[in-house]
């Protein structure tokens, strides 16, 4: 089977679940890379760092408004979700699992922090 057919069917599940909560920029940077495994993981570090940023921004938004004791379980819930995320993802790198299975936890890491982004972004709405 095709190399880039392969990546691509282990990437639709994940892709599927971040919904259209990545960039336009990213679609098309996953388009052009052609199924090759260093430019897709260029793709995804690229949006990892621009959905980190909202993170950021929409945590700080959330935060804002909250009084001291609902802001520590915000605090509270925010690190419990980044342990989840990062013990989760990191199973997805099977060592036996090749670039590959580094594909596939990448966009793991990416696709869950574009979700909550989203998620922390309603919470201000």
């Amino acid at each position: 089977m095709n190399k880039a057919l392969v990546l691509m069917c282990l990437l639709a599940p994940l892709a599927a679940a971040a919904g259209n909560n990545t960039s336009a920029a990213h679609a098309a940077c996953m388009e052009k890379s052609g199924g090759v495994t260093s430019a897709m993981q260029d793709c995804i570090a690229t949006e990892l760092v621009r959905q980190d940023a909202r993170l950021k921004k929409a945590y700080k938004a959330a935060m804002a408004p909250l009084s001291a004791s609902r802001k520590k379980q915000l605090l509270s819930a925010q690190r419990a979700w980044l342990a989840f995320r990062d013990a989760n993802c990191q199973f997805y790198a099977d060592p036996e699992g090749g670039s590959a299975a580094r594909l596939v936890a990448n966009d793991c890491v990416l696709s869950a922090t574009a979700n909550r982004a989203t998620e922390l972004e309603n919470l201000t709405d």
